[in-house]
């Protein structure tokens, strides 16, 4: 029987990609879900798949640049399953354009969705986790969190600050005895729809030929899953996973 069987695991932008592709291989696994997206109609296609196949799960549609919605998914998972063992901290966008072409709107919503809605949802778990003494907090950055390109400076930026949180909560938790984990994992291309994000034409360009190399989701949800199986006094707290082809 796998260690993942029975675990409550949250999971943000569940309704593709990595989020998704995480969801199903859990699932395959004994976790009961807590599926969380903006779009209901992706979460109720993905929860009525998971109940088909025999899996547990429950959906809440949540915006994480929300504070407050983030604490009521938290509030919810707790009502349904009593406990809430592991959040995957998947949500998030990546508009890249240089800094020139000023588009305001993006550096924000990229601040507001990769950096406030990875601490608005550790801010909802953490209470609970800390209550119990256990828990597994997975956060999704980048191997633009390890290196900066033109283009994607702040989408580099939020990454590498998703990085220092993970660090950060990693050495709290650690001194405070909470035994709680901490699991930074850093993709490199990875077939999702994050590239629908980029709206300037020449870093599009760009990005399609830079990710026909890209592997699939489930490889990163298949190292999520590894980093869940390891026992309680191991924490597996950075991982980096690319194509073999990729350079950056």
């Amino acid at each position: 029987m796998s260690t993942i069987q029975d675990k409550v695991v949250i999971i943000t932008g569940a309704s593709s990609g990595i989020g998704e592709a995480t969801a199903k291989d859990l699932t395959s696994k004994g976790a009961k879900l807590v599926l969380a997206a903006r779009r209901e109609d992706r979460l109720k296609a993905l929860h009525e798949e998971i109940l088909k196949s025999g899996g547990q799960a429950i959906y809440k549609v949540t915006d994480v640049t929300s504070h407050e919605q983030m604490e009521e998914l938290a509030e919810y998972a707790l009502k349904e399953y009593g406990k809430i063992d592991v959040l995957v901290n998947n949500a998030g966008v990546m508009p890249q354009a240089f800094l020139f072409n000023k588009k305001v709107d993006e550096w924000d919503k990229m601040i507001d969705v990769n950096i406030k809605g990875v601490l608005y949802a550790i801010a909802a778990v953490l209470p609970s986790m800390r209550e119990r003494k256990s828990g597994h907090i997975i956060n999704l950055s980048s191997v633009a969190g390890h290196n900066v390109y033109p283009g994607g400076t702040v989408y580099c930026g939020t990454k590498h600050a998703v990085r220092a949180i993970s660090e950060g909560l990693r050495q709290e938790e650690a001194m405070s005895g909470t035994n709680l984990r901490v699991t930074n994992v850093s993709p490199g291309a990875v077939s999702s729809e994050l590239l629908t994000t980029t709206t300037d034409p020449e870093m599009k360009a760009g990005l399609d030929e830079f990710y026909k190399t890209a592997i699939d989701a489930e490889i990163i949800a298949r190292t999520i899953a590894f980093a869940i199986e390891q026992p309680s006094d191991v924490a597996i707290n950075e991982m980096i996973i690319r194509p073999t082809v990729q350079m950056g």
